[in-house]
Formats: structure tokens, sequence, C-alpha cells
């Protein structure tokens, strides 16, 4: 076996998958989905074949045409990362069905049930499959190497509806024709009371990790046009989503006037209930998002910026693998703070790039004890993606390409990206092949950059650039007079968002005192915005100076979102912070309390935060 990806069974010596075509009936009653999946790959092949798979039930492997049985055995042993191999002995076939069900356990769902949302009358269930979790809702060759087209019918209760990361196609009554490869008892309720199908189509081919979809009670609003805003059905929050999010088409035609045309047709966003892990997940035409970026005054229309800076730079472009993950988030970084700019000023996003800066100094710092998940190109041999998930991808790969256009000019680095963007679209690609590229389209920039140092080497090169405006320089300049005690003035505060409150609370230094932040929260009650950047960088500096007075407020945040830039820094705050015993009981008291609520991905990163510390 040749393996392509250390987190993958994939093959090299297999053909790739081109096509599945699934059928998916979603069984809240037991929080599992029963599906098939009708695999087309690229040319026939006879031996073993190899996909990944993760807490599934395999049932049966069919021939489509004749509906043999086709021979199949599972690795007898659960690989803690990749999950479990199923091996497919094929004789010259390009075609198969696997007949499956999750588990309850699927690393990807978070069935909610219906105290769990927003309107508390009917379940939710939705997927996040990056980095490697497409396995656990069907069988695939889950690896960014691989790039699928798909179609899908979803059998769901009727008084529920269904988003996808694909097109539309129709919303229908259930049809007894269409349920090969599911198990006789699946075949008998496909068609029962109250179902109905939501079908869709995937025609661009994708990598697994941007398979996704919702079901639940959602509703929508217009807010473009080629943008809708969904979310569960609840005008509050509708409303206020698309308020926050008006202004998404022109960041469509920024993005479109400096990397080239939008390749995706729409580009609609949903917004999940509050467990959901991320800030944003690019799936594409159907970018998903937490409701913590709905902030009141559009700026967290900037997470969205970077979710369509993807449609470019890893929806189009891909990371082979996931030690090429710079490639995605660099340059998405990059070409998110070049739309930020167009649209909302430079102020703006500079203000994007001194957080940004910050951020990759403090994970820098984190992994000072494992210097390999400092560099651009890493080696994740044995090493779950999840665990080693940082702002080193995103912020040193943004200074990377920050770097090359400094040395060539802005001009000069559009023609470039425009043109790699345009060569490698609808591929996976790796470091090298950047590099080459690099190299072949600016002559000599590897005499001008070290570009071996930036991809390969460990921590922040010379070269990197902590920005200048002076904006950024007010703001630190004022959280280091905390010092000797200063605390900012009314007027020196007045025109702030939450991202230069952000900026400021991250840069004060680590000796500030617990009188002076509760000096801080009295005169700005930083603990209360609605704005959580904020208040967790506040509760954050809280728990470093040992002050006591916002427990509550720590456990009220820990429990109501679910979002792991916020329960990471927290979370290690309590138990590394002050190593009191009594820090240690609580968050381990907290997390058992809060723990259902969270996404499995969730659970997995606190739970390895509590085994380290504890």
């Amino acid at each position: 076996m040749a393996p392509i990806d250390p987190h993958s069974f994939t093959d090299s010596t297999n053909p790739l998958t081109a096509h599945i075509s699934l059928t998916l009936f979603f069984d809240f009653t037991t929080s599992s989905i029963h599906g098939s999946a009708l695999f087309t790959l690229q040319h026939p092949h006879s031996g073993p074949f190899s996909l990944d798979t993760r807490s599934l039930t395999i049932h049966s492997i069919l021939h489509p045409q004749s509906q043999t049985q086709i021979p199949f055995t599972l690795s007898p042993n659960t690989d803690p990362i990749k999950g479990t191999q199923l091996s497919i002995t094929l004789s010259n076939q390009s075609t198969f069905v696997v007949s499956f069900t999750t588990s309850p356990s699927s690393s990807a769902l978070q069935w909610l049930l219906p105290p769990q949302t927003f309107n508390k009358a009917h379940p939710f269930v939705y997927t996040q499959c990056q980095a490697i979790h497409a396995r656990s809702v069907f069988p695939c060759q889950d690896t960014p190497a691989v790039r699928i087209c798909y179609s899908a019918r979803l059998n769901i209760p009727e008084q529920l509806a269904a988003v996808m990361a694909a097109r539309h196609m129709e919303r229908r009554a259930p049809n007894r024709d269409e349920v090969f490869g599911l198990l006789p008892v699946w075949k008998e309720s496909w068609c029962g009371e109250g179902r109905v199908v939501e079908e869709f189509v995937m025609e661009q081919p994708v990598p697994p990790y941007l398979f996704a979809f919702a079901v639940g009670e959602l509703g929508n609003r217009e807010v473009g046009p080629r943008t809708r805003v969904y979310a569960e059905a609840v005008p509050a929050v509708l409303d206020s989503a698309a308020r926050e999010f008006a202004g998404t088409e022109d960041m469509i035609r920024e993005g479109e006037k400096l990397f080239g045309n939008y390749e995706w047709e729409r580009f609609d966003l949903l917004v999940l209930p509050p467990s959901f892990p991320y800030g944003g997940m690019e799936n594409p035409r159907m970018v998903f998002l937490t409701p913590t970026v709905i902030k009141g005054d559009a700026t967290g229309a900037q997470v969205v910026a970077h979710e369509l800076a993807h449609s470019w730079t890893g929806n189009l472009i891909t990371n082979k693998n996931n030690n090429h993950f710079w490639l995605n988030e660099g340059f998405t970084t990059y070409a998110e703070r070049r739309i930020v700019e167009a649209v909302q000023g430079e102020k703006r996003a500079a203000l994007n790039i001194g957080i940004g800066w910050r951020g990759l100094n403090e994970d820098i710092e984190r992994f000072k004890d494992n210097l390999e998940f400092t560099k651009l190109k890493t080696n994740q041999e044995g090493i779950d993606p999840d665990d080693v998930y940082s702002q080193v991808p995103y912020e040193k790969g943004f200074q990377f390409l920050w770097r090359i256009e400094r040395q060539v000019g802005r001009p000069a680095f559009d023609e470039f990206l425009k043109k790699y963007i345009a060569t490698f679209k609808f591929k996976s690609i790796d470091t090298e092949t950047f590099i080459d590229f690099l190299k072949a389209n600016i002559p000599g920039i590897e005499n001008q950059i070290d570009l071996v140092l930036w991809t390969e080497g460990t921590g922040i090169p010379p070269d990197a650039y902590e920005p200048e405006s002076s904006i950024y320089k007010a703001i630190v300049s004022l959280a280091n007079e905390s010092v000797n005690g200063r605390t900012p003035k009314e007027d020196e505060v007045a025109d702030w968002q939450g991202q230069e409150w952000e900026l400021y609370l991250d840069n004060l230094p680590k000796s500030i005192e617990a009188s002076q932040i509760k000096a801080l929260d009295s005169r700005y009650k930083l603990s209360e915005s609605k704005d959580y950047e904020v208040k967790v960088s506040f509760l954050q500096q809280a728990l470093s100076s040992g002050c006591k007075d916002y427990y509550g407020e720590v456990e009220k945040t820990l429990k109501e979102v679910g979002r792991m830039k916020y329960l990471r820094p927290l979370y290690t705050a309590l138990v590394k912070g002050s190593g009191k015993e009594e820090d240690k009981v609580f968050a381990k008291t907290l997390f058992s309390e809060a723990r259902e609520s969270y996404h499995p991905i969730a659970q997995g990163v606190v739970e390895s935060i509590l085994a380290k510390y504890l």
C-alpha cells in the first residue's frame, strides 16, 4: 500500500472516486443516518480498493447492475486517528454500492434535541467534516487529494427542511424506486407517513471535507442577488443575520476583481446553533457560521470575508493533505484582508493584521516544545489535525505572502495570484508545487526571500512584519501603559469597536493585577460585551490575573457557546493559569455539565486540554 495522505487509508495505486450518489434516511429517534452510496471510480479496478470509515456500520456492498454481493473486510483494529479501513475486492469494476449506518457518536455530526435549539420545538442535525470527519458520515477516500462530484437524496421529517453545500434541486414526496442499497427495514420507512425528500447535486469536484448539510426548522432572508441567509426559523435571528451580512455582495464583487470569477454560482450563509465549533466553515455554495459572528455592527462580516475568500483559495485550489494546510489558510487570510481593505478600509484591515500577529506569537509560544507545528509545511504522520489546529498556518502563511507582495509590489503580486488561481483551479496541490510555480513566475525570488526558511523553518522568520499602522501602534501603546496602572480614558476609546478592544486586551501585559481588571470592567463593562471576541479576551485576562469575580461569567460563556476559539483559551486558562486545585475542579465540573452541548470535535479538544494539565 502506498498512502497519499498521512490521515487516510487511500491507496495511490487505487483509482480515485469521480462521483458518489448518496441516499440518506435521517432517523432522529436514534441519532443515526441509514444510507447507501453508489460509487463511480475514474476507471475500472481489480483487486483491493480502500475507503476510510469511522464509527460506521457497513451492511453490504453490491454490484449495482447484478445486485450481487461484493466481498469486503474491515480492519480488525481501529486507528485512533484514521478510523477503520474498509477494503473491497473489485473485479474490473468502476461502480459499487455501499449500504451503511452512521453512529450516534459520529465525529462529524451533532444531533441537537429541541431544547438545544433556538426555537426549542424541533430537533436539528448538522455536519462539520473538516479536517477528516467526512468518513464518519459515509465511506469515502477522505483526503483532499481526491475531488469528487456528488448527488444526494435526504429523506427527512416533513416539518423540517434541509440545506447542503450543493445545488438544491427539489423538495418532493419519497419514491420507492430510489432506495436501492438500503436495508429492507429502511426501504419500508422511506415512504412512511410524514416524510419528504430534499434532492441536491454538486457538479463541481470538491474534497470530501467540504461535504456539508444541515436539517432543522429553517427559515431564510434574501440579502443579495447571490446570497440568502438561512438560520433556524426565528425572526430575531434571521433579521439580525440579514443586517450583519447585508454587504456580502460588495465583498463578492471585490473578490472577483482581485481573484477572478466566482465559480460557485451561489454564496448562501447558514447561521447554526451556538454549538457550532468554528467561526465559519467555507462549504461551497453554503457557508456555515456561528451565531457569535452576529455582533450588530457589521464587523462579523469579516468572518464572512474569510469564508468567501476560500471560494478561490481552499475550495478552488486545495491543499493535497493537511501537511500543507497553510496553502488553504495562509492564502485565504491574505485574500480576506485584501477584501476587507477594499470594502471596509485600510484601518480595519490593519487591525485584522495586528490581531493576527498577536495570535501568531501566542501559538508559536504554545508549540515551543513541539516546533514542528510552527512550520508552514509540517509532518503530521500519527498526529490528529484537530489537536494541532492553530493560527500558524493562517498567520505565518499570511506573513509569507505579504512578504512576497512587499518584495515584488502589489500590482505584480496581484497578477501572480490571478495566474496561480487560474492555473490550479479545481486541483489539489502541495507546497513544492506552489514554490515551483512561484519561482517560475517571479524569476529570482529565491535569491530575495529565503523560501526554505519560510516554508520549512520553525518560528517566525526575521523578515516577518509587525503592522505599523497608527491605529495599531496607538492601541498597543495604550495596552503597554497599563503596567503603570493606567486605564484608557473615555475619549481615547470613544470610537472603538470590538476589534479595537480585542487588540487592546490581547496586548495587556501578563503582570496586570486583578484590581486593574476590575477597574477596567467597572468603566467599560467588557465582561458583559455582546461581542464574544471582546468578552472572551477579557475573561481570559481575568482568569490569568487570578481574579475570581468572573467565574460566573466564565461558566455562562462556556455553557452557551461551543466555538473552539473560545473554549480552548478559557479551559486552558482555568487548568493551566493559576495551577490552583479549585480552578481545575471548576473546569472539570464545567465540562461535565456542558459536554453534551458541544460538537464532538470540540469535546475532543477540551478533553485533550484537560488530559494535558490534570
